[in-house]
């Protein structure tokens, strides 16, 4: 009786644990500052899942251009911060999440007292203008949250959002000169020339409201904003930084010095003058809208009608607790940390793009009213194809059929009739290479998450992969490849077409349509054409059929590849590894070749002209940063050593991620660096999106509940799991052996269990 009663007290507890677990606060664990330090590119500020607003500090803001010629220094500050900056220059309402290109940088606004300064002032010398100098013990950054006192006024600053609501709250000392900077010339990726116009309304003596066009990666790009104050300002002003203009109108008629209530300019700067009392809050609402004024009045109305921080602060926190709850897992706290940082870089983008009504504006520079979908924005394809989107097919299926939408709709009102690339803001930013968008529609169709007309998906697919005059499809479709002297991404966009044409193929099989599957599975196998079995790896190929001569497969500059070197795009074949494998050479040939590429020392010299690629993201010469190379290691899965490929996967789940403002070991791409590491950690990964099997790693937590819809639950435990016992010894799937090394996509979405089995020895 004595044994009985105790195991059931056993059992009560062990039910409670998991019961606590379940409900644990996980926001507590989310680091917003992890990866804000060197390559990571991330920004420290607030924002709830998916938001419009991205309210976060800039710590500098340099020129994209400097006499002439392109500025380096500017790539650090995509994101806005750097974390070894000591001075903020003020609080930006837009940013993007780990890119390596930058725009955005909207309606800086910066709290100062004493005498007015519109400049921003140097970091060496902060008391020259506006900005301050700060340190990050008196630093918050956490989920939605972000605060930090200004040492040069003494400000303490906080900020929090809604999906389209910014919402600043200043804490000021005493003072008669208070003062809240806007500026309208301030951005990311910034020029002289970025400005092609900003306009300001003030409605009342609390609320303004205006636009800003710019030109810059989103070549045509207009925000519209609302503005209002929790008190009214003593007074506005403004200064204005354009050049000579040839002609102004006849608006000298006024003044114009204070108080004046209709401003435009290419280069604005405007102030809001205060008397404050010590421990003052002064609360400003700042509301976006990429369709119009009225819009940005009407989200603010919708998403923030009062003036409690407090509860915009925690009902975006429960925004994100429910998407954190999506995958529940047991691990230590630094475990959590890493974990739940990655969910919620995951979540940041792609981002809303609608007004709180549905209106939006398209790529047609139309507004248009989103029926039945939620409008998204900031898709970085290249990058998040690869698992982020596969991420959503799980966890968040549904919005991710609503981000597939917006891609048709995108389609539909692209002048040039594609799908997109690399979208932002209404602007097709054509970065990168690929088509890849066909891979999102296609793994949503066969995933059967396609709520939506998947015949017209696929029609857009095909139209995007025959528009001959894109980056050398012409030259692709003919001859097989692209040829060296024809483009200088030749080898790898020859690749991604390739695997993208095989996303295509199984759409069409999946419809039933035959005369498409049998054009793209055979353009499928191109990649083929730019295999040099001479040299042993993906090689430039001339016209005339001849591979390159002056060729270097460590180089990642001028040699046939966008961010990486032969030795990583060699085995870009994520469709196709068995005969990947057979064309290296077999088994043997392929582990070898595999093993040299994590080991070999990648010496400086052969990557020290490209940003994108940096000891940070380097093991040996594996190039975890940059995301060609994401799929590597699970390809030992396809041989007769896929231990090999849980002993690697382990080794980068260590090296390339940490709870650290380092802890990204490259820039986090809009969460496709996070999202590796998510399904890493369950111990399976998406190797070809647009099939429905994953490739089995090594699991890195000791237990983990997903949710997959439905009320159903996929539950993941791992038992023996430690630094040291990575290799799996057993895997049940269900209670029943499960003796391969993949996972189905019916696996997971119909719920059930699987167990791993965890040694310190390979079998």
């Amino acid at each position: 009786m004595k044994k009985i009663l105790t195991a059931l007290l056993s059992c009560a507890t062990v039910m409670a644990s998991a019961q606590t677990k379940t409900n644990d606060n996980l926001v507590q664990y989310v680091k917003p500052i992890i990866g804000t330090q060197r390559m990571g590119h991330v920004y420290p500020g607030a924002t709830v899942p998916f938001g419009m607003v991205q309210l976060s500090p800039e710590t500098d803001t340099p020129s994209y251009e400097l006499n002439g010629k392109y500025n380096p220094d500017v790539y650090k500050y995509c994101a806005g911060y750097q974390y070894d900056d000591r001075t903020i220059v003020g609080f930006s309402h837009t940013h993007f999440s780990g890119t390596g290109h930058s725009d955005l940088g909207d309606f800086l606004i910066m709290p100062t007292v004493g005498k007015l300064q519109l400049n921003p002032g140097t970091a060496d010398k902060p008391g020259s203008g506006y900005r301050s100098a700060f340190s990050h013990d008196n630093e918050v950054s956490a989920a939605n949250y972000y605060k930090v006192k200004l040492d040069a006024s003494g400000i303490i600053a906080e900020m929090t959002t809604s999906t389209r609501v910014g919402f600043h709250q200043y804490t000021f000392p005493k003072s008669d000169n208070s003062h809240i900077i806007l500026d309208l010339m301030a951005g990311i990726y910034n020029y002289p020339d970025k400005n092609v116009w900003t306009y300001l309304r003030m409605v009342n003596d609390s609320t303004v409201v205006g636009y800003r066009s710019t030109n810059g990666w989103a070549r045509t790009r207009t925000l519209y904003f609302a503005m209002t104050f929790n008190k009214p300002f003593i007074q506005m002003g403004y200064k204005k930084f354009d050049k000579r203009e040839v002609y102004g109108g006849f608006w000298g008629k006024f003044a114009r010095v204070k108080n004046f209530p209709d401003l435009a300019g290419r280069q604005l700067k405007t102030y809001f003058d205060f008397k404050t009392e010590e421990g003052e809050k002064i609360k400003i609402k700042f509301a976006l809208s990429p369709v119009s004024i009225d819009g940005a009045l009407n989200n603010m109305k919708a998403e923030i009608p009062g003036w409690d921080f407090d509860k915009v602060k925690n009902d975006g926190q429960a925004q994100w607790e429910a998407e954190l709850h999506k995958i529940v897992i047991d691990g230590s706290k630094d475990e959590k940390e890493d974990f739940y940082t990655s969910m919620y870089h995951a979540m940041i983008n792609p981002t809303i793009y609608m007004d709180a009504d549905g209106q939006y504006k398209g790529i047609d520079q139309n507004v248009h009213k989103a029926e039945g979908f939620t409008n998204y924005t900031t898709f970085s394809l290249w990058d998040t194809h690869r698992a982020l989107h596969p991420l959503f097919n799980i966890i968040d299926p549904k919005r991710n059929s609503d981000m597939v939408q917006s891609m048709m709709a995108h389609f539909d009102q692209s002048p040039e009739h594609m799908l997109p690339i690399w979208s932002n803001s209404a602007n097709e930013n054509w970065c990168m290479s690929g088509y890849h968008s066909v891979s999102v529609l296609a793994d949503a169709v066969i995933k059967g998450n396609a709520p939506f007309d998947a015949n017209k998906a696929l029609d857009a697919c095909v139209a995007t992969a025959r528009h001959r005059d894109y980056e050398g499809i012409g030259y692709y479709m003919d001859m097989g490849y692209i040829p060296d002297e024809k483009n200088g991404n030749s080898v790898s966009s020859t690749q991604e077409y390739a695997y993208d044409d095989f996303c295509i193929a199984q759409m069409a099989k999946k419809l039933n349509r035959m005369d498409i599957y049998e054009d793209f599975n055979k353009r499928a196998q191109n990649w083929k054409n730019v295999y040099d079995p001479k040299s042993g790896f993906m090689h430039p190929k001339l016209a005339d059929g001849t591979f390159r001569k002056n060729f270097d497969p460590f180089t990642t500059i001028n040699q046939g590849f966008i961010e990486g070197n032969a030795w990583n795009y060699t085995l870009y074949v994520p469709h196709d590894p068995e005969g990947l494998i057979k064309m290296m050479g077999g088994d043997k040939r392929f582990i070898t070749y595999v093993d040299s590429l994590f080991s070999y020392n990648l010496p400086d010299k052969y990557f020290a002209e490209t940003e994108d690629i940096t000891k940070d993201g380097i093991i040996g010469n594996y190039v975890h940063g940059n995301e060609p190379s994401h799929h590597v290691a699970y390809l030992y899965d396809w041989t007769n050593k896929p231990w090999k490929a849980q002993d690697k996967i382990r080794m980068i789940l260590k090296r390339m991620y940490k709870p650290t403002p380092d802890g990204l070991g490259g820039n986090d791409d809009t969460g496709q660096m996070s999202a590796w590491y998510i399904f890493s950690s369950l111990g399976f990964y998406p190797v070809a999106p647009a099939t429905d099997q994953y490739a089995i790693g090594s699991p890195a937590v000791n237990h983990a509940v997903i949710q997959v819809g439905d009320g159903k639950t996929f539950t993941i435990n791992v038992k023996n799991q430690s630094d040291k016992n990575v290799y799996i010894q057993k895997i049940t799937l269900n209670g029943q052996p499960h003796n391969s090394l993949f996972l189905s996509h019916a696996d997971i979405m119909n719920g059930g269990e699987i167990t791993f089995v965890m040694g310190a020895k390979h079998r």
